[in-house]
């Protein structure tokens, strides 16, 4: 039974980055420069950290074990990113609620590296294939903060995402390892969902203060 792209894919497009609206704002030339701050250290905060190892797949499918390894490297390449823009976008703008708008993140990067490390079949490899292909739409936010910042930066997001869906057109696995990458590419989304959320909800505190 061969991974149809649009499954993985459109698990992403309806419940991702493309589909959260303050994201989609904080795309936009006129984004407010404090909420850009803020996802870009939210960001952060989620995904930089280096301990969360690679994408497991017990099958010894040379495609797959290619990407994982390219995967790896661009997902260091864009921590590097993040880092670069957290020291320079400046602090956390101040929001009521920050205490618990951070406990939030801190679960939420917990649940991810859980899903990075789970023994079960497919299923880190479901979340790194999603967080792959929302981290494109992530990317447009990034690369907007880092027009304003520094100028245009350069990475290989959209290539690794195209590589990603080619090799799910074409994949053959278990039904059960399938199952596994759905759950894991679930799970994933549901992170970045209630990430956009919390942002949303503390753009709209701050315009309240």
């Amino acid at each position: 039974m061969a991974i149809r792209t649009r499954t993985i894919a459109s698990l992403v497009a309806a419940d991702g980055t493309t589909a959260a609206p303050h994201a989609a704002l904080l795309a936009r030339a006129a984004a407010s420069t404090r909420d850009l701050a803020d996802a870009v250290h939210a960001l952060c905060t989620v995904h930089g950290s280096p301990e969360r190892r690679p994408p497991q797949l017990a099958a010894a499918d040379p495609a797959w074990q290619h990407w994982i390894a390219r995967v790896a490297l661009v997902r260091a390449d864009e921590r590097a990113l993040l880092a670069r823009l957290a020291a320079a976008v400046g602090p956390i703008p101040s929001t009521p609620g920050h205490a618990a708008a951070e406990a939030a993140l801190l679960t939420q990067r917990q649940v991810l590296d859980r899903l990075s490390a789970s023994d079960r079949a497919g299923c880190s490899l479901g979340a790194a294939i999603a967080l792959t292909l929302d981290w494109v739409a992530v990317r447009a936010v990034l690369d907007n903060a880092a027009d304003r910042l520094f100028g245009a930066s350069s990475g290989q997001i959209a290539d690794v995402a195209r590589q990603v869906e080619a090799l799910l057109a074409q994949s053959t696995l278990p039904v059960g390892v399938e199952r596994a990458m759905l759950f894991g590419a679930e799970q994933m989304l549901a992170q970045h969902r209630g990430l956009w959320n919390l942002l949303d909800a503390r753009a709209s505190a701050r315009d309240r203060d």
